[in-house]
Parts: structure tokens; C-alpha cells; sequence
């Protein structure tokens, strides 16, 4: 009896304080945990891309970048692009040089031994058959590798 009062006064014992923990860990407020210090969310962002102060740094990066993407084309490039775009078109070379070209598909060779067939059963001879390996025809992309690796 005394003993069955224990367990029972430590199970209550430890209920309670695992609630009580449980309940100090939502005494916080979120101005506590995620302190914002007044400033705006625009505020932080003008400051990050560079129109604030202190975001000298960061918008000098940025415009170097769009810079680099915004440099002309050199003569090679002009001369290169044109060739890039012709093998994209379609001419009687391309069409008979497909650029989509088929993926290797191997066929498989079926030995059918001689066997008999039907509700009478007839002799079929012995015979073999070729069918693919995979069920559709496959193509490569433009630039994607055929050949054996």
C-alpha cells in the first residue's frame, strides 16, 4: 500500500514538473526572441542592396555583375552565333542527318523451341525472333551523347 503511494506521488511529481517546463518555455515573447531593433523590412533591404549607408560595398558588386552581362558581343561571338543558329535550322543536310538521334535500342533474339499448339496439337517447328529491348524508340536531345561511353 505505502509502497503503490510512492510510485503514484512520483508519477504526479514528475507530470508536474515536465508541465511546468513545458509551460517557462512559452513565457517568451517574440519581440524577445526575433529582435528587429526598429527597423523596417524595407529598411533592411535598402541597407543589403546598396541604397542606404554601409551598402557601398554590395552595390559596387552588383553593378560590376550587370556589367559583365551587359558587355557587347565581340566579332567572334557575332560570327560564332550565326553558325550556332544554323544547325538549328532545317536544311536537306539536317533532315537527312537527323539532330534528334536514336538512342541504341538492341534487339533481343528469342529461341522458340519446336513445340504443339492449339486444342489439336499441331507440331510448331522450331523457330527464332528478334525484337527490340526496350518497348518505344528513344531520341537524344541536340548535343546529348550517342556513342558508347
Amino acid at each position: 500500500m505505502f509502497r503503490s503511494s510512492i510510485n503514484t506521488l512520483g508519477i504526479k511529481g514528475t507530470a508536474f514538473i515536465l508541465s511546468a517546463l513545458l509551460l517557462t518555455g512559452c513565457a517568451t515573447t517574440k519581440d524577445e526572441l526575433l529582435t528587429h531593433d526598429g527597423q523596417t523590412m524595407h529598411d533592411i533591404w535598402s541597407r543589403e542592396a546598396g541604397s542606404g549607408t554601409g551598402g557601398g560595398r554590395v552595390a559596387r558588386e552588383l553593378l560590376d555583375a550587370r556589367q559583365s552581362l551587359r558587355r557587347p558581343l565581340t566579332s567572334e561571338e557575332i560570327d560564332g552565333a550565326a553558325a550556332d543558329q544554323a544547325r538549328y535550322s532545317r536544311t536537306a543536310q539536317n533532315e537527312i542527318y537527323s539532330q534528334f538521334k536514336r538512342l541504341p535500342n538492341p534487339d533481343l533474339v528469342m529461341y522458340v523451341f519446336p513445340h504443339l499448339a492449339g486444342t489439336d496439337p499441331v507440331p510448331v517447328p522450331g523457330y527464332s525472333t528478334v525484337f527490340p529491348l526496350y518497348q518505344r524508340v528513344q531520341y537524344a536531345l541536340p548535343g546529348e551523347r550517342v556513342e558508347d561511353y
